[in-house]
């Protein structure tokens, strides 16, 4: 029922594919906000800003590479386009 009323709208939907530098860009001003999550926690949970700092270093370029991809793969997909 959400999603026929969401199929159903009169918003224009844009058709142009994104460019892998603007997933870039996505990706590390994503990944800065996740980090400094993942750097907080980290402190809350160990009480070391050492190991948090390590863990989120860690983290940064890990799930950066994994967000790109996951971008480029869902930039393929016809789901949902009109």
């Amino acid at each position: 029922m959400l999603l026929d009323q969401v199929n159903k709208s009169n918003y224009k939907q844009d058709k142009v594919t994104e460019r892998p530098l603007r997933s870039v860009l996505k990706a590390i001003s994503w990944r800065v906000v996740g980090t400094i999550d993942t750097i907080v926690i980290s402190w809350v949970l160990t009480g070391e800003m050492k190991t948090a700092l390590a863990i989120g270093s860690v983290e940064l370029v890990t799930k950066m590479l994994l967000y790109f991809g996951h971008e480029r793969i869902w930039d393929r997909i016809n789901y949902g386009r009109q």
